[in-house]
């Protein structure tokens, strides 16, 4: 019997893969568990429109991502701290306050945990900082640091 499972299944197959098992464990097990739908032609008719459908807008995602990524490589963000000689910062800059920039000087809202820093910025000046927009797009913003 084929099947077409709705979820991982751990030796058989992930998600959305067709796999032919005995009729027992296919209909005592795996339908039963709603695991998996019998491959009737409207059910795998009904599989490749969603997989259409998951595709299209994977590609709307990826535009729309490069799209910001060109607009964040254009920005300047600027940050007002507190400093001490030498221009050193009394604690440092933090993925969330670039985050609260962004909302606060171009109306955009990006995720904090989407702003890639190798460590927190603590001096004072102009630092790249990547943000992952997509997992294949990345764009680099420029951060300011000011002393207030």
């Amino acid at each position: 019997m084929k099947v077409i499972l709705l979820q991982d299944v751990a030796p058989h197959g992930k998600k959305g893969e067709i796999i032919e098992v005995a009729d027992s464990f296919g209909k005592n097990v795996l339908i039963r568990k709603k695991q998996a739908l019998e491959a009737t032609p409207k059910n795998l008719n009904d599989v490749k429109l969603q997989n259409r459908h998951k595709e299209k807008v994977a590609k709307e995602n990826l535009a729309d991502a490069q799209e910001m990524a060109k607009k964040m490589e254009k920005w300047k963000i600027e940050t007002r701290v507190k400093a001490g000689v030498e221009g050193k910062v009394f604690g440092s800059v933090s993925s969330k306050e670039i985050a609260n920039a962004i909302r606060n000087q171009y109306d955009e809202v990006v995720d904090k945990k989407k702003i890639l820093l190798d460590e927190p910025i603590k001096s004072l000046g102009v630092h790249e900082v990547k943000v992952r927009l997509h997992p294949d797009v990345t764009a680099t913003l420029r951060v300011h640091v000011v002393e207030k």
